[in-house]
């Protein structure tokens, strides 16, 4: 279950998966806030994908609540097996990413801020990999809300591009696409790196050291367009 699928399998190779989704904890270990639809009214939804989605979950909460986040969660997207598990995704079998799901409230904090969090916390380059973590499972993707969402996202990456050809870096390989189910992890995935939990545990996540040149926006500039459900 665990090896090195490099890469995607299709939507006819993929794991039949199950109706049952899985069971989602009430709250956020550190925020406090509900994981789970529905969220406060005016918020809205990024999803990323950034390898191993422990660190990936804690660069984007220890923005903070005071900054403008509700809640983050990891889980499952773009791919075909619904409901899948964790040992499912990892066999590279049901084409998902590990991502996170990142709630927050547009009038404190912009899209376009969340965006350069995402360029600055991993390599982009990897392809189906991420360091040591290697597999389809491990894919860089931003999976927008939205068409403002997605001009946001290839104009951050144009630009942060023409900053890693600088440094020596090669071609951007994240995807960009819609967003589509998003399928929660496993309760123990949750903010496992919190205190509470695992805070010298196995992060993996792995920065250039580029800085992504898009500035801080105001929410009109940034904002998805698309307020959740």
């Amino acid at each position: 279950m665990f090896g090195k699928q490099m890469s995607m399998v299709t939507p006819e190779q993929a794991l039949p998966g199950r109706d049952a989704p899985m069971p989602v904890p009430r709250r956020h270990e550190v925020l406090g806030t509900s994981l789970a639809p529905p969220y406060p009214d005016g918020s809205e939804i990024a999803e990323f994908g950034m390898g191993c989605f422990w660190g990936a979950e804690r660069a984007f909460w220890e923005i903070g609540a005071g900054n403008g986040i509700i809640t983050t969660a990891v889980g499952y997207a773009g791919g075909y097996t619904p409901n899948p598990t964790y040992e499912e995704v990892c066999s590279g079998r049901t084409g998902h990413t590990e991502a996170v799901r990142v709630v927050f409230d547009p009038r404190t904090v912009s899209y376009i801020d969340l965006l350069k969090v995402f360029w600055e916390n991993h390599d982009p380059t990897q392809g189906m990999r991420q360091g040591n973590d290697m597999g389809t499972q491990y894919r860089s993707a931003i999976l927008f809300h939205g068409e403002a969402q997605k001009e946001a996202a290839e104009s951050s990456r144009d630009a942060f591009q023409q900053v890693l050809t600088n440094a020596g870096y090669g071609a951007i390989t994240t995807e960009i696409a819609p967003a589509g189910p998003f399928y929660f992890a496993e309760g123990y995935h949750q903010q496992y790196l919190s205190d509470a939990k695992n805070p010298n545990g196995y992060c993996g996540l792995g920065e250039t050291g580029a800085t992504c040149p898009i500035g801080v926006a105001t929410s009109d500039d940034a904002s998805s367009g698309s307020p959740v459900e």
